[in-house]
């Protein structure tokens, strides 16, 4: 997604289309096949049947892309920073959440309208439905924004130390969260207590890549195959171990797993970029493009998928599993990026036209 307040990055772009595949492929497989139960006897595909694990890479690169255009900057204006994130999500957001309320209409209150803000917390129209379900993220990334110019401000001034004073007292606070929520795994997935810290690696990778790209660059190749292999690890641990949908409630597991979590996805961010991996230039279009409708693919998806389920049905021609899984993510994508498409140009693209600058350049 190129940007006024930033030179373009396509291995960004390339990686948010990662980060929306992973949660279309896990959305495929549990709608078809793994019906949202564990899938503990594939823990070797966690990045499939755990593939929410796509929005914590979502998270990341907010929290990477961001600090990057703070480290390049004298200073964000925060309104006009605001305005630009508000002018970049808010549009498609308010379509979904509009067909949410629209759906649910009789169970409607005037009180439902403040989920707007708060969109993963309670009862929220959008989470009441899987055509809309996706939309509960949507909150938690917008929190972010309200405070990211202070947190860029004073990491600015204090470096690496002030984040990592920031993530020690939210390791803190996820372990006393831990100990008096109910249903703890829940409340990390879905509120910014479970994810802020993944943010804040984010910025932390930001400032990794200021000092060290030279470094990265020189060994990004070798760097990425380890980077990939530590992600592999991790999500077939937790899918073996520590699956989201155990009917545990309460998982010491989840205390940790959001850091650890992002810890892989800053790795393998920072290893690609360090890469820099030249696609084939068709190929590299099409990463391009896919990451630029990576939002839409991402709200859209759950849409297309309920409907192509509830209108063809399933469709089974093989005995094995995995060839019949492949098959329907097969049929789905084309559709799923076609919509994204459609989505990006009518939706999306005629509001981030209006965004403009909001940071002022470095002194020289």
């Amino acid at each position: 997604m190129k940007s006024h307040n930033l030179a373009y990055i396509p291995a960004l772009d390339h990686l948010r289309l990662l980060a929306a595949l992973l949660v279309l492929v896990f959305h495929t497989f549990h709608l078809y096949f793994g019906l949202w139960q564990p899938a503990p006897y594939a823990a070797a595909l966690g990045l499939v049947t755990e593939g929410h694990t796509g929005v914590a890479l979502f998270f990341v690169l907010s929290g990477f892309l961001f600090m990057t255009i703070a480290l390049q900057s004298e200073r964000i204006d925060y309104g006009a920073f605001m305005r630009n994130r508000f002018l970049r999500i808010f549009p498609l957001f308010l379509f979904f959440f509009f067909i949410a309320i629209s759906v649910g209409r009789d169970a409607f209150r005037a009180g439902d309208v403040l989920y707007v803000f708060f969109s993963n917390l309670g009862q929220a129209p959008t989470s009441g439905s899987f055509i809309t379900g996706a939309a509960w993220t949507i909150s938690v990334e917008f929190t972010f924004y309200l405070v990211f110019p202070f947190l860029a401000r004073f990491v600015r001034a204090e470096g690496a130390a002030y984040l990592l004073r920031l993530i020690a007292l939210m390791a803190l606070v996820k372990l006393a969260a831990w100990g008096v929520s109910e249903r703890s795994t829940h409340m990390f997935y879905s509120t910014l207590v479970g994810r802020f810290d993944q943010f804040l690696w984010g910025m932390l990778a930001a400032l990794m890549w200021q000092r060290h790209a030279s470094v990265l660059q020189r060994h990004g190749r070798w760097l990425l195959v380890l980077a990939l292999a530590a992600l592999w690890v991790a999500t077939t641990v937790q899918a073996r171990f520590a699956s989201y949908f155990l009917p545990e409630p309460r998982q010491a597991f989840w205390v940790f797993w959001g850091t650890a979590e992002a810890l892989v996805w800053a790795g393998v961010v920072l290893a690609y970029l360090g890469a820099g991996i030249g696609w084939p230039k068709p190929l590299a279009r099409l990463l391009e493009h896919g990451g630029a409708w990576s939002y839409s693919l991402y709200l859209w998806h759950g849409l297309v998928l309920f409907t192509l389920h509830r209108t063809v049905g399933s469709w089974m021609p093989f005995g094995s599993v995995a060839a019949n899984a492949l098959l329907h993510f097969a049929l789905a994508l084309p559709l799923c990026l076609a919509v994204a498409w459609l989505s990006f140009l009518t939706i999306e693209q005629p509001f981030l036209r209006l965004r403009g600058r909001y940071t002022a350049p470095l002194a020289r």
